[in-house]
């Protein structure tokens, strides 16, 4: 297999890819067998004029009959290699015992569920317990709170079946590079996730696609001779004289016994927090970011982005990354889970709470766009006790809640009033999405001095980088508070086992150890994957 690095491609070139290999190697079409997109993403940085580029990385099956054709450019094109396609991953563990008790799965996140189908797969028969409702009951529930009904505490965008990054963009961008991702991969698109996201640089799935996906999983894990309960909330463990785990304590009173359990409870867990740290598990505050949304049109972001292409049907709508560094306190500023054609969305879990997130669906067609603007947070800014990072989150929450007009509107300002000190600019740039809806107010009365300052400094320098980003009329909604988890429950690095607590497996987000959809996904896996083979590499 002939694998062909960095191919350009412009816009402008509709001929079919296996034309354009063909092309690109000097051989007649026929020569070339297929074509698989490894990569492929979008290089719109234009050198004297020249088109948008897409960039490839294919592999490429070429007619026995050619091949040593190719053996001279072999030599002499960096771009141009020889791989032999890897088999799919294997495992074989051993079955559990007569008698073993099955494994837990406290949340049924990206991590949770990722643990429970490696656990599902190798014949372990694990018990879901997920404190919220199933995706089709939680849809309901959100959209009633979206609409002014009330809140369910059990039910909404942190709470359920495929926790909270169901209703986000769904996108399965990571900074990590493990070769467990391609796993997660197949695994999304086997459930009916589209093959696109093998290869697309930036792959998403988006809202509506992913609550299908979910119960897909569920269902799989099911088949494989799983439990997946729901409306279940883990409210206290019970632990042997030597420290390890012995029961899980469901509700009020139900007692289940376990000796191995993988908690994925997610960043807002907070009640959870609390019974865990009371029960003695090692946990310590963690640095975290908070901040407000901004929306401008995507059409904006489109022609900052893609400029006299945009628009083009080739084209994907934009995205943004920023970064910003204040001069004097070196406290770092920066756009966070950026939802093209997305929309804010009320994500409290707790009453008399404002909390934003962005979604968006597949097709991302809103036609805005909307980024957090976050500013780094640290212990030193709350305090070094455990949860001192989660009191100032619930802090800031309930002074929106007051800003917004306590009946879950969100405050909202434009950034023109937010950079001059005034208030009760309604001239919006775009119609504000957060629903149930806002009240303009002073987001420096819901936000800590230091932060307000940093995106005071960074709005003009993210203006700069992006000519009308700090528009007047741009509006801005409080607060984005849980980009992550305030603490960390500390772990061996060895056995992924809480330190002192052997039985407990601490993951994804909420455990401290991910940031997203994939890097969740890839730490539940792997927590399932060090039970199973009792430490062993693997």
């Amino acid at each position: 297999m002939l694998r062909i690095k960095n191919m350009q491609v412009p816009l402008t070139e509709e001929a079919d890819l296996s034309v354009l290999v063909a092309k690109r190697l000097g051989l007649p079409p026929q020569a070339v067998l297929g074509v698989v997109i490894v990569r492929k993403a979008i290089d719109a940085r234009r050198y004297r004029g020249a088109p948008i580029q897409f960039t490839y990385m294919l592999d490429v099956e070429i007619a026995p009959a050619h091949e040593k054709k190719l053996r001279g450019k072999l030599k002499k094109d960096k771009n141009l290699e020889i791989i032999v396609p890897q088999p799919l991953t294997e495992r074989n563990f051993p079955a559990p015992g007569q008698g073993e008790l099955p494994p837990a799965v406290v949340g049924f996140g990206p991590a949770g569920m990722f643990a429970a189908l490696t656990l599902a797969r190798a014949g372990y028969r694990p018990l879901v317990l997920e404190r919220g409702a199933d995706v089709d009951t939680r849809t309901k529930d959100i959209e009633s709170f979206w609409q002014g009904g009330g809140l369910k505490l059990q039910s909404n965008v942190q709470f359920g079946e495929g926790g909270a990054g169901t209703f986000s963009d769904g996108k399965l961008t990571t900074r990590i590079n493990d070769p467990l991702m391609g796993e997660i991969i197949e695994a999304f698109i086997r459930a009916g996730a589209p093959e696109e996201i093998r290869y697309l640089h930036k792959p998403h799935i988006g809202t509506d696609l992913l609550r299908g996906i979910v119960r897909n999983i569920r269902q799989e894990i099911i088949s494989l001779g799983g439990q997946v309960r729901f409306g279940a909330q883990v409210t206290d463990l019970e632990l042997a004289p030597g420290g390890e785990l012995a029961a899980l304590i469901v509700g009020s009173e139900e007692r289940i016994p376990c000796q191995a359990a993988f908690f994925g409870i997610g960043h807002s867990a907070r009640d959870t927090y609390r019974m865990l740290l009371s029960r003695g598990l090692k946990m310590e505050a963690k640095p975290f970011a908070m901040g407000v949304r901004i929306e401008h049109p995507q059409e904006f972001i489109d022609r900052a982005q893609y400029g006299e292409d945009a628009g083009h049907p080739r084209l994907p709508v934009a995205d943004y990354a920023l970064t910003y560094k204040d001069p004097v306190t070196g406290r770092g500023a920066y756009s966070f889970c950026m939802c093209p054609g997305g929309l804010v969305v009320a994500a409290t879990s707790e009453k008399e709470g404002v909390v934003t997130n962005g979604m968006s669906n597949f097709a991302r067609d809103s036609g805005i766009a909307n980024s957090a603007l976050l500013v780094q947070v640290g212990p030193e800014d709350f305090g070094r006790e455990v949860l001192s990072g989660m009191a100032l989150q619930e802090k800031l929450e309930h002074l929106a809640f007051d800003l917004g007009g306590r009946d879950y509107k969100a405050p909202v300002q434009t950034v023109g009033d937010f950079l001059s000190g005034s208030v009760g600019a309604q001239s919006f740039l775009t119609s504000p999405t957060y629903r149930p809806g806002v009240k303009t107010a002073d987001l420096h009365d819901c936000l800590p001095e230091f932060i307000t300052k940093t995106l005071a400094g960074a709005l003009p320098y993210f203006d700069r980088k992006i000519p009308g980003f700090a528009d007047p009329g741009a509006v801005m909604t409080g607060i984005e508070s849980r980009s992550s988890a305030p603490c960390r429950i500390v772990r061996d690095r060895e056995n992924m086992m809480a330190e002192g607590t052997p039985g407990l497996y601490p993951m994804g987000e909420g455990a401290g150890y991910a940031g997203g959809i994939m890097s969740a996904a890839v730490d539940g896996m792997k927590a399932a994957l060090a039970f199973l083979t009792a430490s062993v590499a693997y």
